[in-house]
């Protein structure tokens, strides 16, 4: 996998899960219109604030608090994607300081998980990503970090992968448009088929 860091090197994984982000989480809309109750994919109830669909299998408790960052500040994240022949080209910014360093960190360690094909398994993930830590070994990424944001090119010469990598590119910036309602709409679309 070739990589570019020239500005941070830790800035490299997360445009995967969310950017890539990130079709990556747990479904928490408002049950049945009650204010503040939220129902989860396990049945049980909780609020915007515990957001325990972030939580994974194999995550640190940090990833999941870098996810509730970016799910709770959403609204302050713009997205843009290209896709490529061969892969994907994605622009991700925030305005608010705090989402932007978490979206840094979150794109970072998952890229880099990719690469070691190190799945955390969060409960709310899209099937999606399944595929990308399957072959990480098939993708090249490149990570660049500017004044626009932080700008992602992951292109691959197996034709699944890179059908993979677009589908995940639009369900990432669907999360960055409309947060958790793009995850429980998701959800539900799976538990539907």
């Amino acid at each position: 996998m070739a990589r570019h860091f020239p500005i941070l090197p830790a800035a490299l994984a997360a445009i995967v899960a969310l950017g890539t982000g990130a079709g990556v989480l747990q479904a928490q809309m408002m049950h049945g219109g009650g204010m503040g109750h939220m129902h989860g994919a396990d049945g049980t109830g909780h609020d915007e604030i515990n957001m325990p669909g972030l939580r994974g299998l194999n995550a640190t408790a940090e990833e999941s608090a870098e996810l509730a960052v970016m799910f709770q500040g959403f609204q302050s994240m713009s997205r843009t994607v290209e896709n490529l022949p061969d892969g994907i080209r994605t622009v991700t910014t925030a305005s608010d300081p705090e989402v932007m360093a978490a979206l840094v960190s979150h794109v970072s360690g998952m890229i880099g998980r990719v690469e070691a094909g190190d799945d955390p398994q969060i409960f709310i993930q899209s099937p999606t990503l399944d595929l990308l830590f399957e072959r990480g070994d098939a993708i090249v990424t490149e990570i660049d970090i500017t004044d626009a944001g932080i700008v992602v090119t992951q292109t691959s010469d197996d034709p699944e992968v890179v059908a993979t990598l677009q589908t995940h590119a639009g369900e990432v910036s669907d999360m960055a448009a409309r947060g958790m309602l793009a995850v429980h709409e998701m959800m539900m679309k799976r538990v539907g088929n």
